[in-house]
């Protein structure tokens, strides 16, 4: 058999950059003949151990394959062998691993050829093993963007990535995004993918329009995609107008699926560093509102953009460039709905108040929560307090949540408080609520909740946390020893997350002690003050006291 390997031979030709397509395509169909095989078992076999091998494949391991191997005769085996039974999909796993291998990546700029026509192969598998190796050739190729470009553009990959994404199967339309997030990862790639002409073939406006539904989504997908990779990439996103595809596509309610996709794609750029900022200077967010303000539309529609709102208002920016009367409709939109709710909305409710706690992070939005003489916080503090059983659970918990981020847990000091309005509503709100229920005080309401099952009790020391900031709460906190006795007790919880949380919940009390005036001048809170100072000092995690060995003294045992 011929021995000679391709990577030994290439490097010393000398030829212009411009030759290499055509003398690598006819390089490697010329060798792909010599390398016909009569029997394919020892290739199957031996390609099947290399996929298989557990651990990462060393370069030695892909040299040594290689040099049995060839890739000539690998590539020839899967156009001609493909009705072998398990050939394709094992030389499939066999070259995927052998391309993540820096060795195996440097021989990719050779089989361009073969890999723009795997681009454009009927069979799946080998339309993924494509796009993964432009991946490899991408990740491989070190600071050389310039060459990577030119591979990229002299064998017109990029178009075929696109049709890979847009009418592959949904494993090689997820290979093909992440080959152009790669690309996009460099200004020449970015040239590549947004060309200063536009209008091409590669326009993702125009693609998008000619798409079916399922084409359209991925497009926006890819969007979405190459929107997070940088700050210069959204941009560019922004200026080309494509978020405007993602504004057709929630006014045009036709199709729930394409719609609740698309949600969550807004969802998905709400998450991104960058995303609130561009997406403020949209109409998003007064698409939003229509949606959860429609009572006609379908419940978890709603759900999705009650919770992308709260995501959105939760970041501290779209204060600063947003109207302040747009995000208050916001607000009263999701407002209306726990208002409207029949008790089977169950999830719909719990996402609104979880949606509210989102929003209550940012000092900014839990001031919006507790403006005006009907504040839309009261829908958290009467569901925090609504004990109503396994059926109001998550509606419970949800909403003890919210209000410990509205109150303040996770802001850092300066901003737990609140201006004066938002402060008052805040404490009369939990006083009537107080008032109308069998516990007549704030002190009986914290007592019940850390009375109930670890979940509840959790939300709880969050909520206690926050809230103990204030001097009213403070005094009432103080005021019922049970409560004391509760957070103070490395027993208490046994989980993990509930110990911190107990932990946290004493040095938020100790703290707000410490500052108070009040009760650093009445001697009653003394005690108060050793035993959470001794709770902190124990730490969040329970410690098993010492045991000495005890003698024992028996009887003998008389036989």
């Amino acid at each position: 058999m011929l021995a000679l390997h391709v990577q030994h031979v290439v490097p010393r030709i000398t030829l212009p950059f411009f030759f290499l397509p055509l003398f690598s395509f006819c390089f490697t169909v010329e060798c792909a003949r010599h390398y016909a095989m009569d029997d394919t078992s020892e290739l199957l076999q031996a390609a099947s151990d290399f996929a298989h091998c557990p651990g990462v494949q060393s370069e030695d391991s892909a040299r040594d394959f290689l040099d049995r191997f060839p890739l000539p005769l690998m590539i020839n085996a899967l156009e001609t062998e493909s009705n072998v039974p398990g050939l394709e999909n094992t030389l499939v796993a066999c070259l995927e691993r052998l391309f993540n291998t820096k060795f195996g990546a440097s021989l990719i700029p050779q089989y361009m050829p073969f890999v723009q026509v795997g681009l454009q192969a009927d069979s799946q598998a080998v339309r993924s093993l494509a796009c993964k190796t432009i991946t490899c050739l991408l990740e491989n190729l070190g600071n050389d963007y310039s060459v990577t470009a030119r591979l990229i553009s002299d064998f017109n990959i990029y178009p075929l990535l696109l049709d890979c994404l847009i009418n592959g199967n949904e494993q090689v339309a997820t290979v093909a995004m992440d080959a152009i997030k790669n690309l996009a990862g460099f200004p020449e790639g970015m040239e590549i993918i947004f060309p200063s002409a536009k209008g091409g073939d590669t326009d993702l406006g125009i693609i998008a329009s000619r798409c079916s539904s399922l084409g359209r989504v991925r497009v926006l997908a890819l969007v979405v995609k190459l929107f997070s990779v940088s700050r210069s990439a959204a941009s560019t996103i922004y200026s080309l107008n494509l978020l405007k595809l993602l504004e057709a596509e929630i006014r045009n309610a036709d199709d729930t699926l394409v719609t609740l996709s698309v949600l969550e794609l807004l969802y998905e750029l709400a998450e991104i560093e960058h995303g609130t900022e561009f997406l403020s200077k949209t109409t998003v967010l007064q698409l939003l509102s229509s949606i959860i303000s429609n009572t006609s539309t379908e419940s978890i529609l709603r759900s999705r953009a009650i919770m992308i709102s709260g995501r959105l208002l939760s970041k501290e920016i779209i204060y600063s460039v947003i109207d302040e009367h747009c995000l208050k409709t916001v607000i009263s939109s999701i407002d209306g709905r726990l208002q409207s709710m029949e008790p089977l909305d169950k999830d719909e409710c719990e996402t609104a108040l979880e949606s509210f706690g989102h929003i209550g992070s940012s000092i900014q939005g839990a001031t919006l929560l507790l403006s005006g003489s009907s504040p839309a916080a009261r829908h958290v503090i009467d569901a925090a307090f609504d004990r109503q059983g396994p059926q109001g659970h998550g509606r419970q918990l949800a909403a003890l949540h919210a209000l410990g981020n509205i109150s303040g847990e996770t802001r850092s000091e300066n901003k737990i408080i609140l201006n004066s309005e938002a402060e008052e509503n805040l404490r009369r709100l939990i006083y009537e609520t107080a008032s109308r229920s069998s516990k007549l005080t704030p002190s009986g309401l914290f007592l019940s909740v850390l009375q109930q099952d670890s979940e509840i009790c959790i939300g709880g020391y969050r909520m206690i946390s926050g809230l103990v900031a204030r001097p009213w709460c403070l005094m009432e906190i103080c005021s019922k020893e049970e409560i004391i006795n509760k957070v103070t007790d490395p027993s208490t919880e046994t989980k993990k997350i509930g110990m911190e949380a107990r932990h946290n919940c004493c040095k938020a009390i100790h703290k707000s002690l410490t500052k108070s005036s009040r009760a650093s001048a009445d001697p009653a809170f003394a005690g108060i003050d050793s035993k959470l100072q001794e709770a902190i000092g124990i730490g969040p995690y329970l410690v098993k006291k010492h045991v000495e060995a005890q003698p024992i003294v028996m009887t003998a045992e008389r036989f």
